[in-house]
């Protein structure tokens, strides 16, 4: 069971100022995103984060493996992709373990509701992944240099495996990955916050 999110036991000047410049840039870009859609590239170094939705309804699907060194070291994922992405009640969660005075601490976006997170071109460098998928014209084990239907330069090694579909649906989708980079994200019903412990998505 997840635990409860704790209030009102961090002195948040103190905190704020421990964190520095890698929260304040965190906050810099979900402000950005809350305000309407805008390019963005979202990674963080050594750490893997969470996402999870109940629903993800996606256009333009291929999925190939390849090696992610955006995260500050080289990490074997799976790499999915779409042209067009819509996530009903969207989260995405980044543990920061031993943070100086205060300890284990979560940072969590939440965009609830349907439709709460959408993006286009968007390109994930997956770790794991489960959930309920359907795909519609498929194919599967398609030459992962010669895949077609996801964004533009979204291809894999070829002479290596790969996949795509007109279209993805994901049922209650549970992630975890190294990175998420996508062309334009935008994120209704903004929240952000700080939970004490640890506290994910899931």
């Amino acid at each position: 069971m997840k635990r409860s999110e704790t209030r009102g036991r961090i002195r948040w000047g103190r905190f704020a100022g421990v964190l520095g410049a890698a929260l304040a840039g965190a906050a810099a870009l979900v402000t950005g995103l809350s305000q309407g859609a805008l390019a963005a590239s979202f990674a963080v170094s050594g750490s893997s984060f969470q996402v999870s939705a109940d629903k993800l309804v996606g256009e333009g699907f291929v999925l190939y493996g390849d090696v992610d060194r955006g995260s500050g070291a080289a990490h074997v994922v799976a790499v999915g992709a779409f042209r067009k992405a819509t996530l009903d009640n969207f989260c995405q969660s980044i543990f920061l373990p031993h943070v100086p005075l205060v300890g284990d601490t979560t940072l969590v976006l939440t965009s609830g509701g349907p439709g709460g997170m959408t993006a286009t071109d968007i390109v994930l460098g997956i770790a794991s992944l489960s959930g309920d998928l359907t795909l519609t014209d498929t194919q599967i084990g398609i030459d992962a240099g010669q895949l077609t239907k996801g964004p533009a330069g979204a291809k894999g090694t070829p002479g290596t495996f790969g996949m795509q579909a007109d279209s993805a649906a994901i049922g209650q989708v549970r992630q975890v990955a190294w990175s998420t980079n996508a062309q334009t994200l935008r994120l209704k019903n903004l929240s952000l916050s700080l939970r004490s412990g640890k506290n994910e998505c899931f």
